[in-house]
């Protein structure tokens, strides 16, 4: 059991820097499909960066965690802010369809996280590097069965839940939050309010878009203990995240419990002893299969905060207001 809470855990931090950064963006009225592709550019951006920080040491061993882990966050954000400008161009100021660019983007962000990891970022050194994520609390084995659960994750772990729980508070209590979720609700309403529509637009998506990217960091790092392979992985985690969006019904704190059940979920398959690989597939699929029967739910329920923005996925055109 103590394994299966730490695994859960674990993994479902990467749903929760994932979820978190989808409901922002759709608070703002965006459905961001490009999430998986964002989450593998901030794999790549963030591995990069620890890699030119450890690589020019002349012991590696001698590595900052402190250090190590600011550059990987740094570059991590980088890159998914990158992303996230690309589709906030084409969305916001093209007013491309969002599906489509979301999609797109998921492809190429997958494709070019695949070249640059293999071509530009030298890994030799990510074994120490991953260690040094998941150095925070060194006491923790001391405290048995209550310091593997809650306190052997890295840093990264906790600033999840510290994103999640401020991403919570930013939208229901601040004057710029409500606003945000305005724009989603009804942009021409919001602009005709003195509101900066495409600004918050913008803003949303970097800012989502970065916190999205820190889960695909997160994976390699912390999750694998620096051990990278190839961006499926990523990819098909970056699609749980955004299931998980519609199992929280839009909130952020309560997409903390969320990403953990989904994370039992999702390991539970290996968890199980004997089981077939048709046993295991279908056990892969209750996070999605519970997806569907809340959001069967609460569209019975009928009720306003659960359910997604009014103008989710619509594109403002201000000559329309």
């Amino acid at each position: 059991m103590t394994g299966l809470l730490v695994g859960s855990i674990s993994i479902g931090i990467i749903f929760l820097f994932g979820c978190v950064g989808e409901i922002v963006m759709e608070k703002a009225g965006h459905l961001n499909l490009g999430i998986p592709g964002i989450m593998c550019m901030g794999t790549a951006g963030g591995c990069w960066g620890a890699a030119l920080y450890i690589n020019s040491l002349p012991d590696p061993s001698a590595a900052s965690g402190i250090l190590i882990i600011a550059c990987a966050i740094f570059m991590s954000a980088l890159f998914s802010c990158v992303a996230g400008l690309i589709y906030a161009f084409l969305t916001v100021s093209l007013r491309a369809n969002q599906n489509v660019t979301g999609l797109a983007l998921t492809t190429f962000g997958t494709g070019f996280a695949q070249f640059f990891m293999d071509s530009f970022v030298d890994r030799r050194n990510f074994a120490t590097a991953g260690v040094l994520f998941k150095s925070l609390f060194k006491f923790s084995d001391k405290l048995g069965w209550f310091g593997e659960v809650f306190l052997s994750h890295g840093f990264l772990a906790y600033f999840a839940i510290i994103l999640a729980i401020l991403a919570a508070v930013f939208l229901r209590k601040t004057n710029k939050g409500l606003n945000l979720c305005a724009i989603g609700e009804s942009p021409a309403t919001a602009d005709a309010a003195g509101v900066n529509v495409s600004l918050y637009k913008y803003l949303a998506i970097m800012a989502g878009s970065a916190i999205a990217g820190f889960g695909g960091l997160f994976y390699v790092m912390d999750y694998m203990s620096g051990k990278w392979d190839n961006t499926t992985i990523v990819q098909s985690l970056g699609w749980l995240a955004i299931a998980l969006v519609i199992f929280t019904m839009w909130k952020p704190d309560l997409s903390i419990l969320g990403s953990f059940i989904f994370g039992a979920l999702y390991i539970c398959a290996y968890k199980i002893i004997g089981i077939s690989n048709t046993g295991m597939y279908l056990l892969k699929m209750l996070p999605y299969a519970i997806t569907v029967i809340v959001l069967i739910i609460t569209s019975s329920m009928g009720r306003k905060e659960n359910q997604p923005p009014a103008s989710l996925g619509l594109n403002y055109f201000r000559e329309d207001r």
